[in-house]
């Protein structure tokens, strides 16, 4: 299929209810209203074809841009790609999902995270915040710099409070990552949660919460999966 065909798909499967919900998650923008769900109808479409997916993120359609990064194979994408990608992701699906998944996969995974994480822009740094707790849910323990981690969880035990909207929330999923997933710091992450406690952010007209992060770790380990990493953050 061509972007166009893709697009036109991508029309008929919106709606205005669809549409009505992600405005009141706060979306921006360009979009069709097509659920995730049936977006993930036209993976098989697009999957295999890198260039139709990047091409469908550059439309700039919010709809389009999360199919594509459903498609694409993170293990190709370019340091550069990911730059543009987060700074065109206008609103928190984009940046906390589809560029922050892709990115976690990535072979910049980290590199991105650090460097997106310290930026003032809130949706850049929310990408960075999400896409180290993604890279830590998929990544051996082996593999990572446990101090660096200890350090992040640390600075969300002080400064959770005092971010931006958004990053609140993601430094709140951070810490239950570093719970869930790092099994040498699941205790510390438990400390620094129970310090936190509960964490305030402005969720538009929806009913969503944020979660409390000592609860949801404490379920994870009643289901003796702390530790267990997953096979994909791509969803």
């Amino acid at each position: 299929m061509s972007v166009e065909e893709i697009m036109e798909k991508l029309a008929e499967m919106g709606s205005e209810q669809t549409k009505k919900t992600f405005l009141n998650h706060g979306a921006s923008g360009s979009f069709f209203g097509v659920k995730v769900g049936d977006l993930k109808k036209l993976v098989k479409h697009v999957k295999k074809d890198q260039e139709l997916a990047l091409a469908l993120y550059e439309t700039g359609n919010s709809d389009a841009m999360y199919l594509a990064g459903l498609s694409v194979n993170p293990k190709l994408m370019t340091k550069e790609t990911l730059q543009n990608w987060v700074h065109k992701a206008n609103w928190y699906l984009l940046a906390e999902y589809t560029v922050a998944g892709v990115a976690a996969e990535s072979p910049h995974a980290i590199e991105l995270a650090r460097e997106w994480m310290e930026s003032d822009e809130e949706m850049i740094a929310v990408a960075g915040w999400s896409t180290y707790a993604n890279y830590l849910s998929i990544t051996p323990d082996e593999k990572l710099d446990l101090e660096e981690i200890r350090a992040l969880l640390l600075r969300a035990e002080a400064t959770i409070h005092q971010e931006k909207n958004r990053v609140r929330y993601v430094m709140n999923g951070f810490v239950i990552s570093v719970g869930a997933y790092v099994t040498a710091l699941h205790d510390q992450a438990i400390r620094v949660a129970e310090t936190i406690g509960k964490v305030h952010v402005n969720m538009g007209n929806t009913a969503c919460k944020v979660p409390l992060a000592v609860p949801y770790i404490k379920k994870i380990e009643e289901r003796n999966k702390i530790g267990v990493k997953r096979k994909t953050c791509i969803c």
